[in-house]
């Protein structure tokens, strides 16, 4: 399973690149460390979900309508992917989208539905609808495919860099970039008390986790995919979590120091390399997005 979803990748990279943008690096330093920060927040609908989302509904037979569930960002991502290619979309989220986020799904044109208090209810209205294609929003391969273009991009421009670090919520960008980085160390980061990853590692299985951070509406999965989970345990991983207030002061920093105007969950990453608790000489951190409505301090 794992050549052939690292080969998918290649193939995703192929299949979206006419619509995506390639997110710039930078390498920089601060505190006496080097670094390298991916601008991922810089695509095309403010986070990463666009590639995943491009990679599901290119691959195999277009359908007509398509429909989803998400917290906002994968929900952006799919209506994005739809507008560009044409389709009809349904998002499905919950009550709590931040409002800032259900404006850009319906200004691509696509039908928002509020469902419920959590992902999980959203999701599960959603999978009711029967006419129109479903698109994961993190437990699916060729979704995985699309998300490790993000890695694929990383190693070539840096290919010194020595571990990827990246915000988990369901698993998908993780398990991407774990396909797609060339056996480097993927450093999965989570919100102490949005943390189904490290749960699931506990566990040795995905298991229910609470969603309470300031990072939820991008990381709030109640459980780690399946795929993700089998990925990413087959491949060099290290797990950690940080706290809301090191994620805030992490956001924040970004904004004084290089001028990176990110979303709580796009600071994950970041607030455990501020920690020195990244491993790696040169790791690269993935800023994953930035819709959010916020004033910097």
């Amino acid at each position: 399973m794992t050549a052939t979803l690292s080969s998918e990748v290649a193939a995703a990279a192929e299949r979206i690149r006419p619509y995506v943008r390639r997110t710039p690096v930078l390498r920089t330093e601060f505190d006496g460390r080097p670094l390298v920060l991916k601008l991922e927040h810089l695509q095309r609908t403010g986070s990463f979900k666009l590639r995943g989302a491009l990679n599901a509904l290119l691959s195999g037979p277009r359908p007509e309508q398509v429909v989803t569930a998400s917290g906002g960002n994968h929900g952006i991502g799919v209506a994005t992917a739809a507008s560009i290619l044409g389709l009809r979309a349904t998002v499905y989220a919950p009550e709590s989208i931040p409002a800032s986020k259900a404006v850009r799904i319906e200004e691509t044109g696509a039908r928002l539905v509020r469902v419920g208090n959590t992902y999980a209810e959203a999701a599960a209205a959603a999978h009711e609808v029967t006419d129109a294609r479903y698109v994961e929003a993190y437990d699916d391969p060729v979704v995985i495919a699309g998300q490790g273009t993000v890695a694929a991009e990383i190693v070539e421009d840096v290919p010194e860099v020595d571990t990827i670090a990246v915000a988990v919520g369901g698993g998908g960008l993780a398990a991407g970039l774990a396909l797609g980085s060339a056996g480097r160390l993927t450093v999965a980061v989570e919100p102490e008390h949005c943390d189904s990853l490290n749960r699931a590692l506990e566990a040795g299985e995905p298991v229910a986790a609470e969603t309470t951070s300031i990072a939820s509406s991008a990381l709030g999965a109640t459980r780690v995919g399946r795929t993700p989970f089998d990925i990413l345990t087959s491949h060099p991983l290290h797990a950690l979590r940080v706290p809301d207030d090191e994620i805030l002061a992490a956001r924040d920093l970004l904004w004084h120091e290089f001028r990176l105007a990110v979303e709580p969950a796009a600071a994950t990453a970041f607030a455990a390399w501020l920690a020195n608790r990244l491993p790696g000489d040169l790791p690269a951190i993935v800023l994953c997005g930035a819709n959010s409505e916020w004033q910097p301090l």
